[in-house]
Protein backbone atom coordinates (compact mmCIF):
# COMPACT_ATOMS: atom_id res chain seq x y z
CA UNK A 1 0.00 0.00 0.00
CA UNK A 2 1.66 3.46 -0.83
CA UNK A 3 1.01 6.65 0.81
CA UNK A 4 1.91 10.51 0.17
CA UNK A 5 4.55 11.42 2.66
CA UNK A 6 3.60 13.78 4.70
CA UNK A 7 4.77 17.31 4.56
CA UNK A 8 8.51 18.44 5.76
CA UNK A 9 8.50 19.95 9.36
CA UNK A 10 12.06 22.08 7.95
CA UNK A 11 12.07 24.00 4.96
CA UNK A 12 14.16 26.59 3.64
CA UNK A 13 12.63 29.52 1.45
CA UNK A 14 14.41 30.25 -1.77
CA UNK A 15 15.34 33.92 -2.94
CA UNK A 16 15.11 33.29 -6.77
CA UNK A 17 15.33 36.82 -7.62
CA UNK A 18 18.46 37.36 -5.21
CA UNK A 19 20.50 34.73 -6.48
CA UNK A 20 19.96 36.18 -10.10
CA UNK A 21 20.69 39.40 -8.58
CA UNK A 22 23.74 38.72 -6.97
CA UNK A 23 25.44 37.21 -10.16
CA UNK A 24 24.84 40.33 -11.82
CA UNK A 25 26.19 42.11 -9.52
CA UNK A 26 29.34 39.85 -9.36
CA UNK A 27 29.48 39.72 -12.97
CA UNK A 28 29.44 43.79 -12.89
CA UNK A 29 32.23 43.98 -10.57
CA UNK A 30 34.43 41.35 -12.50
CA UNK A 31 34.65 44.15 -15.08
CA UNK A 32 35.54 42.69 -18.49
CA UNK A 33 35.53 39.31 -17.36
CA UNK A 34 32.36 37.47 -17.38
CA UNK A 35 31.59 35.81 -14.42
CA UNK A 36 31.06 31.89 -14.06
CA UNK A 37 29.48 30.16 -11.05
CA UNK A 38 30.66 27.55 -8.46
CA UNK A 39 27.75 24.84 -8.63
CA UNK A 40 29.30 22.19 -6.66
CA UNK A 41 28.20 20.36 -3.43
CA UNK A 42 24.45 20.50 -4.80
CA UNK A 43 24.88 24.44 -5.41
CA UNK A 44 25.91 25.16 -1.89
CA UNK A 45 23.54 23.61 -0.45
CA UNK A 46 20.43 25.68 -1.87
CA UNK A 47 19.77 22.97 -4.52
CA UNK A 48 21.02 22.40 -7.85
CA UNK A 49 17.63 22.44 -9.65
CA UNK A 50 16.94 25.53 -8.03
CA UNK A 51 19.75 27.19 -8.92
CA UNK A 52 21.56 26.20 -12.12
CA UNK A 53 18.48 27.57 -14.14
CA UNK A 54 18.56 30.68 -12.16
CA UNK A 55 21.91 31.61 -13.04
CA UNK A 56 21.62 30.73 -16.49
CA UNK A 57 18.83 32.50 -16.80
CA UNK A 58 20.51 34.85 -15.34
CA UNK A 59 23.63 34.85 -18.33
CA UNK A 60 25.99 32.38 -16.70
CA UNK A 61 27.89 30.36 -19.29
CA UNK A 62 30.49 28.28 -17.14
CA UNK A 63 29.77 26.88 -14.37
CA UNK A 64 31.66 24.41 -11.84
CA UNK A 65 31.61 21.19 -9.62
CA UNK A 66 34.03 19.05 -8.00
CA UNK A 67 33.30 15.61 -8.78
CA UNK A 68 32.22 13.79 -11.77
CA UNK A 69 29.67 12.97 -9.90
CA UNK A 70 28.22 15.88 -9.70
CA UNK A 71 28.04 16.77 -13.48
CA UNK A 72 24.55 15.11 -14.63
CA UNK A 73 22.47 17.31 -12.37
CA UNK A 74 24.27 20.46 -13.37
CA UNK A 75 24.11 19.14 -17.28
CA UNK A 76 20.07 18.31 -17.00
CA UNK A 77 19.83 22.98 -16.93
CA UNK A 78 23.03 23.52 -19.36
CA UNK A 79 25.29 22.06 -21.80
CA UNK A 80 28.01 19.64 -20.40
CA UNK A 81 30.37 21.79 -22.37
CA UNK A 82 29.71 24.59 -19.74
CA UNK A 83 30.61 22.44 -16.82
CA UNK A 84 34.07 22.30 -15.15
CA UNK A 85 34.95 19.56 -12.89
CA UNK A 86 37.60 20.76 -10.34
CA UNK A 87 39.30 17.51 -9.42
CA UNK A 88 40.02 16.24 -13.08
CA UNK A 89 40.58 12.75 -13.65
CA UNK A 90 41.57 10.37 -11.68
CA UNK A 91 41.07 7.18 -13.95
CA UNK A 92 41.02 6.12 -17.11
CA UNK A 93 37.19 5.94 -16.66
CA UNK A 94 37.21 9.45 -15.33
CA UNK A 95 38.56 10.90 -18.66
CA UNK A 96 36.50 8.20 -20.88
CA UNK A 97 33.49 9.66 -19.18
CA UNK A 98 34.60 13.58 -19.55
CA UNK A 99 34.34 12.84 -23.05
CA UNK A 100 31.35 11.11 -23.25
CA UNK A 101 29.60 13.69 -21.64
CA UNK A 102 31.21 16.54 -23.36
CA UNK A 103 32.56 18.01 -19.34
CA UNK A 104 35.71 19.59 -19.10
CA UNK A 105 38.21 18.04 -16.97
CA UNK A 106 40.11 20.04 -14.72
CA UNK A 107 43.66 19.05 -15.13
CA UNK A 108 45.63 19.61 -11.68
CA UNK A 109 49.39 17.06 -12.26
CA UNK A 110 51.80 15.44 -14.44
CA UNK A 111 49.98 12.90 -13.79
CA UNK A 112 46.72 14.15 -14.63
CA UNK A 113 47.97 15.57 -17.59
CA UNK A 114 49.75 12.37 -18.93
CA UNK A 115 46.48 10.31 -18.28
CA UNK A 116 44.53 12.87 -19.76
CA UNK A 117 46.53 12.44 -23.24
CA UNK A 118 47.06 8.92 -23.32
CA UNK A 119 43.30 8.28 -22.93
CA UNK A 120 42.94 10.72 -26.39
CA UNK A 121 43.48 14.45 -24.56
CA UNK A 122 41.24 17.04 -26.25
CA UNK A 123 40.44 20.33 -24.70
CA UNK A 124 40.76 20.78 -20.73
CA UNK A 125 41.24 22.99 -18.48
CA UNK A 126 44.04 23.65 -16.06
CA UNK A 127 44.55 24.80 -12.87
CA UNK A 128 48.44 25.53 -11.81
CA UNK A 129 49.22 26.19 -7.91
CA UNK A 130 50.45 29.53 -6.71
CA UNK A 131 50.53 29.03 -3.05
CA UNK A 132 47.28 27.45 -1.78
CA UNK A 133 49.02 24.03 -1.89
CA UNK A 134 45.97 21.94 -2.14
CA UNK A 135 45.10 21.11 -6.05
CA UNK A 136 47.18 22.47 -8.90
CA UNK A 137 50.02 21.66 -10.99
CA UNK A 138 53.46 22.90 -9.21
CA UNK A 139 54.74 25.76 -10.52
CA UNK A 140 58.48 23.53 -11.05
CA UNK A 141 56.01 21.83 -13.80
CA UNK A 142 54.81 24.52 -15.81
CA UNK A 143 57.89 24.41 -18.06
CA UNK A 144 56.87 20.22 -18.54
CA UNK A 145 56.81 18.98 -22.47
CA UNK A 146 53.49 17.37 -20.84
CA UNK A 147 51.64 20.85 -20.24
CA UNK A 148 52.50 22.11 -23.92
CA UNK A 149 50.60 19.00 -25.47
CA UNK A 150 47.48 20.07 -23.45
CA UNK A 151 44.42 21.56 -25.34
CA UNK A 152 43.99 23.87 -22.59
CA UNK A 153 40.61 26.23 -22.56
CA UNK A 154 41.17 28.40 -19.50
CA UNK A 155 44.33 28.04 -17.34
CA UNK A 156 43.43 28.92 -13.56
CA UNK A 157 44.65 29.11 -10.31
CA UNK A 158 42.90 29.79 -6.48
CA UNK A 159 43.69 32.94 -4.17
CA UNK A 160 44.37 31.29 -0.58
CA UNK A 161 43.51 34.51 1.13
CA UNK A 162 41.50 36.50 -1.06
CA UNK A 163 39.14 37.25 2.01
CA UNK A 164 41.82 39.26 3.92
CA UNK A 165 43.91 41.92 3.13
CA UNK A 166 47.29 39.56 2.80
CA UNK A 167 50.47 39.67 0.78
CA UNK A 168 49.52 36.72 -0.68
CA UNK A 169 47.57 37.91 -2.58
CA UNK A 170 50.17 39.84 -4.65
CA UNK A 171 52.71 36.96 -4.42
CA UNK A 172 49.66 34.31 -6.13
CA UNK A 173 49.02 37.31 -8.57
CA UNK A 174 52.52 37.39 -10.07
CA UNK A 175 52.88 33.41 -10.54
CA UNK A 176 49.64 33.04 -12.41
CA UNK A 177 50.89 35.96 -14.26
CA UNK A 178 54.27 33.71 -15.28
CA UNK A 179 52.10 30.99 -15.75
CA UNK A 180 49.99 32.63 -18.18
CA UNK A 181 53.49 33.74 -19.65
CA UNK A 182 54.39 29.89 -19.48
CA UNK A 183 51.24 27.97 -20.59
CA UNK A 184 48.93 28.43 -23.85
CA UNK A 185 45.48 28.90 -23.29
CA UNK A 186 42.08 30.46 -24.50
CA UNK A 187 41.10 31.84 -21.37
CA UNK A 188 42.43 33.35 -17.31
CA UNK A 189 40.69 32.72 -14.50
CA UNK A 190 41.72 33.76 -10.89
CA UNK A 191 39.80 35.29 -8.91
CA UNK A 192 36.57 33.40 -6.80
CA UNK A 193 34.47 35.58 -5.05
CA UNK A 194 36.31 37.37 -2.53
CA UNK A 195 39.32 37.90 -5.26
CA UNK A 196 36.36 40.07 -7.70
CA UNK A 197 36.57 42.63 -4.59
CA UNK A 198 40.45 43.10 -4.92
CA UNK A 199 39.61 44.69 -8.86
CA UNK A 200 40.32 44.67 -12.04
CA UNK A 201 44.36 43.53 -11.67
CA UNK A 202 42.63 39.68 -10.74
CA UNK A 203 39.81 39.34 -13.06
CA UNK A 204 41.35 38.58 -16.11
CA UNK A 205 38.75 36.65 -18.45
CA UNK A 206 36.76 34.41 -16.06
CA UNK A 207 35.87 34.74 -12.58
CA UNK A 208 34.67 32.15 -10.32
CA UNK A 209 32.56 33.19 -7.75
CA UNK A 210 31.09 30.54 -5.40
CA UNK A 211 29.72 31.20 -1.61
CA UNK A 212 28.76 35.11 -2.59
CA UNK A 213 26.48 34.18 -5.23
CA UNK A 214 24.36 32.09 -2.35
CA UNK A 215 24.57 35.07 0.48
CA UNK A 216 28.09 35.16 1.67
CA UNK A 217 30.19 38.07 2.08
CA UNK A 218 33.30 37.87 2.68
CA UNK A 219 34.87 41.39 2.40
CA UNK A 220 33.61 44.71 3.04
CA UNK A 221 33.17 45.49 -0.33
CA UNK A 222 30.48 42.98 -1.30
CA UNK A 223 28.51 44.77 1.90
CA UNK A 224 25.28 45.97 0.46
CA UNK A 225 25.83 44.04 -2.96
CA UNK A 226 25.27 41.09 -2.17
CA UNK A 227 21.81 39.74 -1.15
CA UNK A 228 20.65 36.69 1.05
CA UNK A 229 18.74 34.01 -0.94
CA UNK A 230 18.49 31.27 1.70
CA UNK A 231 15.67 31.84 4.83
CA UNK A 232 15.78 27.97 6.99
CA UNK A 233 12.05 27.76 8.89
CA UNK A 234 11.09 24.83 11.60
CA UNK A 235 7.85 23.74 12.62
CA UNK A 236 7.35 23.48 15.94
CA UNK A 237 6.18 20.25 17.11
CA UNK A 238 5.19 21.24 20.78
CA UNK A 239 4.00 23.40 23.38
CA UNK A 240 4.98 23.29 26.54
CA UNK A 241 5.09 24.72 29.78
CA UNK A 242 7.77 24.94 32.48
CA UNK A 243 7.60 25.82 36.35
CA UNK A 244 11.18 27.37 37.58
CA UNK A 245 13.70 25.35 38.27
CA UNK A 246 13.45 23.17 35.46
CA UNK A 247 15.88 22.44 32.88
CA UNK A 248 16.27 22.17 29.59
CA UNK A 249 18.18 19.90 27.09
CA UNK A 250 21.23 17.27 27.41
CA UNK A 251 23.20 18.19 30.99
CA UNK A 252 20.81 20.63 31.81
CA UNK A 253 22.53 23.94 30.66
CA UNK A 254 19.80 25.99 31.06
CA UNK A 255 17.46 25.99 33.72
CA UNK A 256 14.43 28.41 33.92
CA UNK A 257 14.62 31.15 36.95
CA UNK A 258 10.68 31.86 36.22
CA UNK A 259 7.46 29.63 35.20
CA UNK A 260 7.46 30.03 31.01
CA UNK A 261 5.80 28.37 27.87
CA UNK A 262 8.32 27.09 25.32
CA UNK A 263 8.35 25.28 22.14
CA UNK A 264 9.93 22.16 20.86
CA UNK A 265 11.59 22.68 17.12
CA UNK A 266 11.76 20.52 15.03
CA UNK A 267 15.69 21.35 13.91
CA UNK A 268 19.20 20.13 15.22
CA UNK A 269 22.42 19.02 14.41
CA UNK A 270 21.51 16.36 12.06
CA UNK A 271 20.32 19.19 10.04
CA UNK A 272 23.41 20.99 9.73
CA UNK A 273 22.34 22.95 12.72
CA UNK A 274 25.13 22.40 14.84
CA UNK A 275 25.76 22.82 18.63
CA UNK A 276 28.19 25.69 18.05
CA UNK A 277 24.31 27.57 17.72
CA UNK A 278 23.87 26.48 21.51
CA UNK A 279 23.06 29.35 24.02
CA UNK A 280 23.60 31.93 20.77
CA UNK A 281 20.78 31.36 18.74
CA UNK A 282 17.67 33.18 18.48
CA UNK A 283 14.47 32.18 16.58
CA UNK A 284 11.48 34.54 14.98
CA UNK A 285 8.02 34.20 14.78
CA UNK A 286 6.04 36.94 13.09
CA UNK A 287 8.51 39.59 14.11
CA UNK A 288 8.93 38.07 17.67
CA UNK A 289 12.60 37.20 19.06
CA UNK A 290 12.42 33.38 20.45
CA UNK A 291 15.82 32.76 22.13
CA UNK A 292 17.28 29.34 22.05
CA UNK A 293 17.21 27.14 25.17
CA UNK A 294 19.94 24.84 26.06
CA UNK A 295 22.04 22.43 24.06
CA UNK A 296 20.89 22.08 20.39
CA UNK A 297 19.80 18.41 19.94
CA UNK A 298 20.14 15.86 17.32
CA UNK A 299 16.62 16.35 15.69
CA UNK A 300 15.33 19.27 18.00
CA UNK A 301 15.62 22.51 20.28
CA UNK A 302 13.79 23.97 22.63
CA UNK A 303 12.87 27.91 22.34
CA UNK A 304 11.63 30.80 24.72
CA UNK A 305 8.14 31.47 23.31
CA UNK A 306 7.27 34.34 26.07
CA UNK A 307 7.18 36.79 23.44
CA UNK A 308 4.96 34.95 21.04
CA UNK A 309 1.64 33.92 22.85
CA UNK A 310 -0.38 33.23 20.40
CA UNK A 311 2.42 30.50 18.80
CA UNK A 312 0.91 27.14 18.22
CA UNK A 313 2.39 23.54 17.61
CA UNK A 314 2.49 22.94 13.80
CA UNK A 315 3.67 27.28 13.21
CA UNK A 316 6.86 27.83 11.46
CA UNK A 317 9.38 29.82 13.19
CA UNK A 318 12.32 31.60 11.10
CA UNK A 319 16.07 31.16 11.96
CA UNK A 320 18.23 34.57 11.28
CA UNK A 321 20.32 33.31 8.77
CA UNK A 322 22.20 35.82 7.65
CA UNK A 323 25.09 34.71 6.72
CA UNK A 324 28.02 37.31 7.98
CA UNK A 325 26.06 37.83 11.14
CA UNK A 326 25.26 34.00 11.42
CA UNK A 327 29.18 33.26 11.10
CA UNK A 328 30.26 35.81 14.06
CA UNK A 329 27.84 34.54 16.03
CA UNK A 330 28.66 30.49 15.72
CA UNK A 331 31.95 30.71 14.82
CA UNK A 332 31.61 28.54 11.83
CA UNK A 333 32.73 29.92 8.23
CA UNK A 334 29.93 30.99 5.57
CA UNK A 335 30.65 27.67 3.74
CA UNK A 336 29.97 26.05 6.77
CA UNK A 337 26.80 27.63 7.49
CA UNK A 338 25.44 26.81 3.90
CA UNK A 339 26.55 23.74 3.24
CA UNK A 340 25.48 22.02 6.40
CA UNK A 341 21.78 22.43 6.02
CA UNK A 342 20.67 18.35 5.77
CA UNK A 343 18.54 16.56 3.26
CA UNK A 344 15.53 16.78 5.92
CA UNK A 345 15.07 20.70 4.34
CA UNK A 346 12.08 20.69 2.01
CA UNK A 347 13.59 23.40 -0.49
CA UNK A 348 10.93 25.72 -1.90
CA UNK A 349 10.47 28.78 -3.79
CA UNK A 350 7.66 30.98 -3.11
CA UNK A 351 5.51 32.51 -6.02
Amino acid sequence: MSAEAPAATLRLRLDEDALASNWQALDRLSGSAKAGAAVKAQAYGTGTAFAIPVLRDAGCETFYVAHWSEVADVADHVSAAQISVLHGPLTAADAAYARAIGALPVINSLHQAKLWLETGGGPCDLMVDTGINRLGLSMGDIADPLVSQLQVETLMSHLASADEHSDLNAVQLGRFGEAAAHISAKRLSLANSAGIALGADYAFDVTRPGLSLYGGVQRDELAGVIKQVVYPQAAIVQIRDLNAGDSVGYNATFTAERDMRVGVVSIGYADGFLRSWSGKATFEYKGQSLPLLGRVSMDMVVIDCSNAPGIEEGDWADIPYDLPAASANTGLSQYELLTVLGRRFQRIVPD
